[in-house]
């Protein structure tokens, strides 16, 4: 079957009010009664005029076919109602009261003008979107706002509640934020999939978080206590004497929160200082004379 763009055929915007569309079906219907206009198509042509009207003047049946309009199709495309639509098709003689297989593959037989009984409530159908969050804001959980488009064109913007500990690939449901239901039914959900942004500090493995910490020769050789960062905020860390490039130190219990809760793995990386000046060369001169015997790359 094809597609009515029903906009299209009253020849209104997708967001005229409610006036500007009753005006537009009194002067089109005017036009294309069969008892006044003996044109070829006029009666097919007020046929779809009086179904647009049925479609567009009910504010149930307009938000359906609006959030289903705004899939991209066009008038006069092949059309296949999605999983979620079950109505009826329709045939037979088409009558003033007669209404297409589109209508009816969409809103049920039953669903024209309260005239032919009610259509049978249904939910309507889940919409599946997507947020981004940063790391910190998963860490924490918290509140983000989202800018969702209207399938009138307009945009709403919802606040979404983020848990502690959130994953990418996780999805947050929003209950009645989805397509509106059908005869009275329930609205879809909105199934949100969470992507955590990359962090310039950190880079989660599962629930563990990866930190890369810089330390000095000495640091390293001697060992010290240094700061560290994690995602509750700075720590003490001891570092052992002898310590090597690519050492992971564990924080117990510092990862992202949960049933079972991560570690931080903090990966030492051993950074030399420049010689500058004439007193820093003589001590790095110093320093290699004590290890005559030390090859980094035996």
């Amino acid at each position: 079957m094809e597609f009515k763009d029903y906009y299209d055929i009253l020849g209104v915007k997708p967001d005229a009010s409610e006036a500007d569309i009753k005006a537009a079906y009194r002067k089109l219907a005017r036009k294309y009664h069969p008892d006044k206009n003996k044109d070829a198509g006029a009666e097919e042509k007020f046929k779809s005029i009086n179904e647009a009207n049925e479609v567009l003047k009910d504010a149930d049946k307009r938000r359906s076919y609006d959030e289903l309009r705004a899939g991209g199709y066009r008038q006069g495309e092949q059309f296949r109602p999605p999983p979620g639509w079950q109505g009826q098709p329709g045939h037979g003689d088409m009558g003033d009261g007669d209404f297409s297989d589109f209508f009816e593959s969409l809103f049920g037989r039953n669903a024209a003008g309260g005239q032919r009984g009610q259509a049978r409530p249904r939910r309507g159908r889940d919409v599946q979107a997507s947020v981004q969050i940063d790391l910190q804001t998963a860490f924490d959980g918290g509140r983000t706002r989202l800018s969702m488009q209207d399938p009138a064109g307009g945009e709403r913007v919802l606040e979404v509640k983020i848990p502690a500990g959130i994953q990418s690939g996780q999805t947050i449901r929003l209950s009645g934020q989805g397509q509106a239901g059908m005869g009275g039914g329930p609205k879809g959900d909105l199934l949100l999939e969470v992507t955590v942004r990359d962090d310039p500090r950190f880079r989660l493995d599962g629930r563990n978080v990866l930190h890369v910490l810089p330390i000095s020769p000495w640091e390293a050789a001697l060992g010290a206590t240094v700061s560290v960062p994690t995602l509750a905020g700075k720590v003490d860390l001891r570092i052992p004497a002898g310590s090597q490039s690519g050492r992971k130190l564990r924080l117990k219990g510092r990862g992202m929160p949960g049933a079972n809760p991560g570690d931080q793995l903090v990966e030492l990386s051993i950074r030399a200082p420049l010689a500058e000046s004439d007193s820093q060369r003589a001590a790095y001169e110093a320093l290699r004379d004590q290890f005559t015997d030390y090859d980094p790359r035996s």
